[in-house]
C-alpha cells in the first residue's frame, strides 16, 4: 500500500500530530476540519451557520488538492456539540453537494477543539 500526504494552506494547519489527508489505496481520508480561517488561525464565524460554511471551504480546499471535488465523498462524519444544531448544519451542508449525498452519520459531542460547534470528516474516493 502506497499512502501520500495531501496538505495545502488553503485550508487550516493541523493543530496536532496529524495530516489535513491522507490518500491511500483510491481513498482520501479527510481530518475533522473546525471552522478555522486557513489565513489567520482564528475561528472568526460568529454562528453556526458561519462555522459549518467555513468548515465545508476547508474541506473543499483539501479536496481540490486532492484533484477531486464533493461529488467524491462517500462518507462524513459531524460532530456537533448539541444535536439542537442539526437542521441548521444539514441545510448548509445539503448545498455543498449536488444530488448523491454521501454516507452519514452525526453525534452529539461533549466538546471540539478550540470551542468550536461543529465538525467534519470526509472520505472521498478518487
Amino acid at each position: 500500500m502506497i499512502k501520500q500526504i495531501i496538505n495545502t494552506d488553503k485550508a487550516p494547519a493541523p493543530i496536532g500530530p496529524y495530516n489535513q489527508s491522507v490518500k491511500a489505496n483510491g481513498l482520501l481520508f479527510i481530518s475533522g476540519q473546525i471552522a478555522m480561517d486557513p489565513a489567520t488561525g482564528n475561528i472568526d464565524a460568529t454562528d453556526i451557520e458561519g462555522e459549518t460554511h467555513q468548515v465545508m471551504k476547508n474541506l473543499a480546499a483539501i479536496l481540490a488538492a486532492a484533484g477531486l471535488d464533493f461529488s467524491a465523498v462517500v462518507k462524513t462524519t459531524i460532530f456537533l456539540t448539541d444535536m439542537s444544531l442539526f437542521t441548521a448544519v444539514n441545510s448548509i451542508y445539503a448545498d455543498y453537494f449536488t444530488g448523491d449525498y454521501p454516507a452519514r452519520e452525526t453525534v452529539a459531542v461533549k466538546g471540539l477543539p478550540k470551542g468550536v460547534n461543529v465538525e467534519i470528516s470526509m472520505i472521498a474516493a478518487g
